[in-house]
């Protein structure tokens, strides 16, 4: 977007291809490809030639800032990715992935990566006014939180970086066609026609059960909202999704779901489900399953992952 009162074409489909394109496959993939080489290492004491990249980076900080001050956005982002395709050509022209490969040359490979991420987390700043996340995973990956511009401005040097995990993932058109039913008011949703009624074939071919529990049996249950922060396929099994379940802060349970036929893994990552968290760890033929996310429907293609209402976060009990 522009600073001016334009009318706004917006094609999702290109939305998409920007997405994937320009923020995973340009910027994201500057710490991707280099982060795993040093992980558990520190980044060099010194920073080391770089051919003026991070110096004549540093020096649009301001137009950047300009950029963003006047709303015009469509510049600031313009300018950041010229930087960071600066930045990738210097990674495709050092190939650290060579450099790996060589025992004598793991100095060399330790200063194209301590470059290499001064150069991503100089992006992550100039983009952390419109992706703030971004800036706090890069925060966390090299151990300095990201917390003003002028930060932009000085390398960083002889600091830990940590093991690498993802930042963004790859989108398609099913996610943001998702987004955009989530967005809508309750007036845009479709609602059932006046004196429909609900039919009885559900309840036929999943009776309710006859046995009643105590309300003491039911509280045993530890039901708990989470977030999905990975989702990735179990390929030997044709059912099996594993996620990885965040019930707040450092808690997370690992959970091996039958769900593959219906949703995909990108499909499910920040999303919000509901976990039985206390349920006892079962060993399966493809790992440990450490709890079970409720769903409706009797599977098949009929599973439908429950949700809570806006609002709720990790880790709140399920009453």
């Amino acid at each position: 977007m522009g600073p001016r009162l334009d009318d706004i074409d917006l094609n999702l489909d290109e939305f998409v291809k920007k997405v994937n394109a320009d923020l995973v496959g340009n910027v994201v993939n500057l710490a991707s490809r280099t982060a795993r080489f040093v992980q558990g290492q520190t980044l060099c004491d010194s920073y080391p030639d770089d051919g003026g990249l991070f110096a004549h980076a540093a020096k649009r900080g301001e137009a950047i800032a300009d950029a963003y001050e006047r709303c015009d956005y469509n510049a600031a982002i313009r300018e950041i990715l010229q930087l960071s395709d600066r930045a990738n050509k210097f990674v495709e022209d050092n190939a650290p992935w060579n450099l790996a490969k060589d025992p004598a040359k793991q100095d060399e490979l330790r200063r194209v990566c301590t470059i290499a991420l001064n150069l991503f987390r100089q992006i992550a700043i100039y983009l952390a006014p419109v992706l703030p996340r971004l800036a706090e995973r890069t925060g966390r990956l090299l151990n300095a939180p990201i917390e003003q511009w002028d930060q932009s401005q000085q390398p960083l040097i002889g600091t830990r970086v940590e093991k690498f995990e993802h930042m963004m993932r790859r989108m398609d058109r099913k996610q943001v066609e998702t987004m955009i039913e989530e967005s809508k008011t309750p007036e845009e949703l479709p609602t059932a026609e006046a004196g429909a009624t609900d039919g009885p074939e559900a309840l036929q071919q999943e009776p309710l059960t006859e046995q009643f529990c105590s309300f003491d049996d039911f509280m045993k249950i530890d039901m708990r909202v989470a977030r999905v922060v990975e989702a990735e396929d179990v390929k030997e099994s044709k059912k099996l999704l594993r996620l990885k379940l965040s019930l707040g802060g450092d808690v997370t349970r690992t959970v091996l779901a039958g769900i593959k036929e219906v949703y995909k893994p990108e499909e499910l990552v920040g999303r919000l489900v509901i976990c039985c968290a206390n349920l006892e760890p079962r060993k399966m033929r493809f790992g440990v399953s450490e709890g079970m996310v409720l769903a409706a429907g009797p599977g098949g293609q009929d599973i439908y992952l429950l949700r809570p209402d806006d609002g709720a976060v990790p880790g709140q009990r399920v009453h």
